[in-house]
């Protein structure tokens, strides 16, 4: 299916509005599956795309366009809609809030290893980076809409003191949520003969490497970062001593806030808790670290001078983060130049020593932030193959058999171990569902990054095909009509999700539609012959132009003197946008060499009459 972001953003909103809203008022619903990771993606549905669309704001009613109006219809009329919403987040706000401090918890989102057993309160109260990540979104973009929304009810003494109790407590979150990103971040040292050593040469050496060519290839290209890993990264994460020897690390984030991790002083009343997750870096929950970070220094954040002092000072901290990590991880999945490791599907990581598709995709998550940073658009051919084959694999564009494990990807989805929880209760788990949304995602933003035609192309097409996945999955009766998940629509052999509607997949949805309204905004790609077949016809034109004025013309013949006029207007309006536009240029020059023909063609006529 085409992707239209404007009509599909407006279908997503009228169902979010319709579930959400029951007679003005937000019912959160089922409180046992309430958690700070799934209240934020559900408000990030919202709050996102109206504090980066400029088409969807809904932080001045002067500026609200009609169609979003219709949209949000269950909300209330024009004026009740920032007021409604200001008071959500503030529910949203007071209720992950324990103690006077921030709450993370992942709550419902965490699940036993075993089915029969049960992780206790301590557990389900563990912060996670999913809730931390989430959280720096949210409060970014709730912090963008009051910048906006404020000074239109400065004469509505309630509504304003509403809205400044609700700017306080998110700058607080926001503080506290970058405090405990900064301490979730963690590196890992290993030996070459520790299993995990093993495991990482064996799979950057795809068997044509021995273990010692390896190590001395890992050590040209990562030694530089090891020394400013050593030298720069001091704020609230606790580095190896062994760090600076001659050894394999990895580098990104646990699940939570690691054990040991240093204290970050920040000038607020928060408290930060002491970890409990092991200090080794997950794939899932760092690509996810690293794609939310990114709004601290996006242009809306700068622009509009969102942050506090110390929390730039805290966003300097994570963005160095950031920058090593992607630097790191792509030097990974890159490793043979011949072969890349990340071409080697699917992905082996080392900690847990497990493969899955999903582990792919979030290696070529970060390799794809690590483009967008660089603004490279070198590798997008070999990125293009592996997308077509995760999609392929991940039975997203393929027809699944009967007991397929790809489908398990989709459902029950893909379970990742919190090492470190067990200290509270059971061994723990995450299960993540989103596997074809996160495709569709960095399936779009390479084609943003792309700059040749045949990569762009197929890309496109590979994202129409993932959206017809995707869009299939929208509930079609019931609770949540027009959200997700609906499994079995696209898998009706296999059985339904025991929870239907899923915030975290309508979530990663929407970012997907802002995503793809940013390469519709795109200028076309430069084609070289297309400007040269354009500049052709320019000159074909002129020339047949000047020809025609140098006919003698009727001192009456008004119907000559108009064509030939908006003939020069059409040749002047082609020049234009020949660089930018040659394909527009050449309908517009062809325009005018038409126009010219059938002057061509009276005067022959009229020749022969005479």
């Amino acid at each position: 299916m085409q992707i239209k972001p404007r009509q599909q953003l407006l279908d997503v909103w009228r169902a979010l509005a319709r579930h959400s809203f029951r007679d003005g008022q937000w019912d959160w619903g089922d409180t046992d599956l309430r958690s700070s990771v799934a209240d934020a993606e559900r408000l990030l549905c919202l709050m996102y795309p109206a504090t980066v669309m400029g088409e969807f704001r809904i932080d001045d009613p002067d500026r609200t366009d009609a169609d979003v109006l219709d949209a949000l219809a269950s909300v209330g009329g024009l004026l009740d809609i920032g007021p409604r919403i200001t008071e959500v987040l503030s529910e949203f706000m007071d209720t992950h809030t324990v103690d006077g401090q921030p709450s993370f918890a992942g709550g419902s989102h965490c699940a036993p290893c075993d089915p029969g057993s049960e992780l206790t309160a301590e557990q389900r109260h563990l912060g996670v980076v999913d809730s931390f990540s989430m959280s720096v979104s949210l409060c970014l973009a709730t912090l963008a809409f009051l910048t906006t929304y404020v000074p239109t009810v400065s004469n509505r003494p309630h509504q304003l003191q509403t809205a400044e109790e609700l700017r306080a407590a998110t700058e607080a979150r926001l503080s506290a949520a970058m405090v405990n990103l900064l301490r979730s971040f963690t590196v890992s040292v290993f030996k070459a003969d520790s299993p995990q050593g093993r495991a990482l040469c064996d799979f950057l050496g795809q068997g044509k490497l021995s273990a010692q060519a390896v190590e001395a290839r890992f050590e040209r290209r990562f030694g530089p970062l090891r020394a400013a890993l050593a030298e720069i990264l001091t704020l609230g994460v606790d580095i190896p001593r062994d760090l600076d020897s001659r050894q394999f690390f990895e580098c990104g984030w646990s699940w939570g806030v690691v054990c040991d991790a240093p204290a970050v002083e920040t000038c607020g009343q928060f408290q930060p808790s002491s970890g409990i997750a092991r200090p080794v870096p997950n794939l899932y929950f760092t690509a996810m670290a690293l794609d939310k970070i990114t709004d601290l220094f996006s242009e809306r954040t700068l622009a509009l001078d969102l942050l506090t002092p110390e929390q730039r000072m805290l966003a300097e901290a994570l963005r160095l983060r950031w920058e090593i990590t992607q630097q790191f991880w792509s030097g990974i999945a890159r490793f043979d130049e011949d072969r890349w490791p990340l071409e080697d599907i699917p992905w082996r990581e080392t900690g847990e020593q497990v493969e899955s598709l999903y582990s792919t995709l979030s290696v070529a998550a970060i390799l794809v932030h690590d483009l967008m940073r660089r603004r490279a658009g070198d590798d997008i051919a070999r990125m293009v193959a592996v997308m077509e084959r995760l999609a392929a694999q991940g039975r997203v564009t393929t027809r699944a058999a009967r007991s397929d494990p790809a489908v398990e990807l989709h459902n029950p989805g893909v379970p990742l171990p919190l090492p470190g929880g067990e200290a509270l209760g059971p061994p723990m788990q995450w299960i993540v569902t989103d596997f074809s949304a996160q495709l569709l995602k960095e399936t779009i933003q390479l084609a943003v990054l792309s700059r040749t035609i045949a990569s762009h192309d197929r890309l496109l097409t590979l994202a129409e095909e993932i959206c017809d996945h995707v869009w299939d999955r929208r509930i079609s009766a019931g609770e949540g009509i027009g959200l997700w998940d609906d499994i079995q629509a696209v898998f009706p052999r296999y059985p339904a999700r025991g929870r239907p509607l899923s915030w975290s997949l309508t979530e990663r949805v929407t970012e997907c539609i802002v995503v793809a309204a940013d390469l519709y905004s795109q200028p076309p790609i430069h084609n070289a012959e297309l400007v040269s077949l354009a500049k052709g016809l320019l000159n074909e034109a002129s020339r047949l132009l000047g020809s025609e004025l140098l006919q003698p013309a009727s001192v009456a013949d008004g119907a000559r003197d108009d064509t030939l006029t908006a003939v020069e207007a059409k040749l002047r309006d082609a020049r234009a946008l020949v660089d930018q536009m040659p394909g527009t240029a050449c309908t517009v020059a062809q325009l005018a060499l038409a126009d010219l023909h059938a002057l061509l063609l009276a005067r022959q006529a009229a020749e022969r009459g005479a």
